[in-house]
């Protein structure tokens, strides 16, 4: 179903990006990298977030890592991550596919500055298997994100 709300995501926002399924897992960021031919930090990943009472999405370069210090100021509290079963309950993706695009409910994104690093970027499309290829202010656009400065610097 995950997959399926995904490409009903994008046959009526954008058709022109289509969803790639590959043979092999690309459930964590180096299976992703490896199967899409791209390097780690080039690799979307979406984090699901709670802040208080409140759910939400961070996608971030695939290298980078959440700056506790920057993310409380941003998102006006401690961040805490989401787990397997919540992940999976609020986004209706399971862990590996999980991506800003198709959600069974509204929540809010946000895209780290880092994604701006590059020309196009590989998020997951709702499977352990799925992904697309899309520009990163694009995918911020098709998803109404915001752009927030929450990682650290990049080695």
């Amino acid at each position: 179903m995950s997959l399926d709300s995904v490409r009903a995501f994008f046959s009526a926002r954008a058709p022109d990006i289509a969803v790639i399924e590959l043979e092999t897992s690309t459930a964590t960021v180096t299976e992703a990298a490896a199967g899409h031919g791209v390097a780690p930090a080039q690799i979307a990943k979406t984090l699901a977030i709670r802040v208080g009472d409140q759910n939400a999405l961070v996608v971030t370069r695939g290298d980078a890592r959440l700056d506790n210090r920057k993310a409380k100021a941003v998102f006006g509290g401690k961040v805490r991550m989401l787990d397997l079963a919540a992940v999976e309950a609020i986004t209706g993706h399971p862990v590996g596919g999980v991506c800003p695009f198709g959600l069974i409910a509204p929540l809010p994104v946000y895209c780290d500055v880092s994604l701006k690093a590059f020309a196009e970027v590989v998020p997951a499309a709702g499977s352990p298997r799925s992904a697309v290829k899309i520009a990163p202010d694009r995918m911020a656009a098709l998803v109404d994100a915001t752009w927030v400065d929450v990682c650290q610097e990049a080695a």
